[in-house]
């Protein structure tokens, strides 16, 4: 058990809970300060015509170690919340893998041997590259690209496998995308061991996954929680710190990276620089409605082009959620949320009705509600500077921006929160 100090978390995100959760667990006096009226973060629960929905569809996977092992540790119990199947990447048309259960390596084999719409040399291009990428230790040069990383193969494993994969993961096209936090993400999923690139698809609200379990724990603990509180400034204070004049021995910057910059640029101007530099890449989620409707998955992927902004799709009822509703995402969004939420509804309702087999629709589906999280992930761009966790002596920061071999991911927002939670007494 540390020594007990009094430690300020601003930010409630999934960054911030994981940090509060494992100080208070450490034996620390926590407060956690939230400018939004509810915790989550950019991953939190709305409310849409009476449905408990999310800011933007979120999928886990089984490597996401450390999220599910905080959900447990909160009360949330992963296998009543979560659809735990083997990772399917799947089109409409029927093209695509899927990986069977088993060790990583002989299901990878397994999927590819048995991937829809490739030929034999589709299926071998990626099996030379894949072998080729594990005997380089899923290491490469940082300046990399994912399309420079993948330019020996084929067409088709680009288009339906690669493309898909790195802007689901990254946020960021292949063009513009890290290879080396693409290999990294690779290694620990697919390859990762048994289980770990098992899909895990939300069956409940994001809310209700870790922002609302965790702060019921928080507050059964002790800890202190002020939603609606945007802090207006920390400083040195002695030996410690003061939020806004009120005394602490530390104090975790689990806000976004823009309102860490703003915290910490009297204290660290040179972090808060590199925390601004920051560029970012929207997601945007159009729910649609069609009561009787089910999609051939739970998750189907989708070929995105110039008047198709999905590149996957939901369907909520075949995971235990609301029947009749969906959801289809749009990553690395920037042209879409440029010709504006309206333009972005109207094209995927055209691109749902287009990408599935004539009779998926009983009826013409109907658009529920746009939402946009324009700056949803910093973009993954290769050998990108990102600041690190120690801001100053007992001023850290928590985020999924902060140095790290992770894209801008749920659990790479635990993972640095909790990594925070051990720097603490450092």
């Amino acid at each position: 058990m540390a020594s007990e100090r009094r430690v300020a978390v601003v930010g409630a995100g999934w960054a911030g809970l994981a940090c509060a959760v494992r100080a208070v667990q450490a034996g620390h006096r926590v407060s956690v300060f939230e400018m939004a009226a509810q915790a989550g973060g950019r991953a939190r629960g709305v409310t849409v015509d009476g449905l408990a929905l999310d800011n933007g569809q979120h999928i886990l996977i089984g490597a996401y170690a450390r999220t599910l092992a905080l959900m447990q540790a909160v009360g949330a119990d992963p296998a009543a919340l979560l659809d735990r199947r083997p990772l399917a990447l799947r089109y409409p048309d029927g093209r695509g893998l899927a990986m069977p259960p088993g060790p990583a390596w002989l299901g990878f084999g397994r999927a590819v041997a048995g991937a829809r719409g490739w030929n034999w040399a589709d299926r071998a291009s990626l099996l030379r590259a894949a072998a080729g990428w594990a005997l380089r230790g899923f290491r490469c040069d940082p300046a990399l690209t994912v399309a420079r990383l993948c330019t020996g193969l084929r067409p088709a494993v680009r288009e339906l496998m690669i493309d898909p994969l790195c802007v689901a993961a990254l946020n960021t096209p292949a063009a513009e995308a890290s290879a080396a936090v693409l290999l990294r993400v690779l290694h620990d999923a697919i390859f990762g061991g048994r289980g770990s690139a098992d899909l895990m698809l939300p069956r409940r609200s994001l809310a209700e996954l870790l922002p609302l379990p965790a702060a019921r724990w928080l507050a059964a603990q002790g800890a202190e929680l002020r939603p609606g509180t945007r802090v207006g400034m920390v400083a040195r204070a002695g030996d410690g710190w003061a939020v806004d004049g009120e005394a602490f021995d530390a104090v975790v910057l689990a806000c976004s990276a823009a309102e860490a910059a703003r915290l910490a640029a009297p204290l660290a101007p040179g972090w808060a620089a590199r925390a601004a530099a920051l560029r970012y890449e929207p997601i945007v989620t159009v729910y649609l409605r069609c009561p009787g409707a089910r999609l051939p998955a739970p998750m189907t992927a989708l070929v995105e082009g110039p008047d198709a902004p999905a590149q996957f799709a939901f369907d909520h009822g075949a995971i235990g959620g609301t029947p009749g509703l969906f959801a289809f995402v749009a990553s690395g969004a920037r042209r879409w949320v440029d010709a504006g939420l309206d333009a972005t509804g109207a094209a995927v309702l055209h691109q749902a009705t287009r990408a599935f087999a004539p009779g998926t629709w009983p009826h013409a589906p109907t658009l529920l509600r746009v939402l946009a999280e324009k700056r949803a992930t910093f973009r993954c761009t290769p050998a990108l500077d990102r600041p690190p966790q120690r801001v100053a002596a007992g001023l850290l920061a928590a985020g999924d921006y902060v140095e790290g071999p992770y894209p801008a991911t749920l659990e790479g927002a635990v993972r640095a929160g909790e990594a925070a939670a051990a720097m603490l007494d450092g």
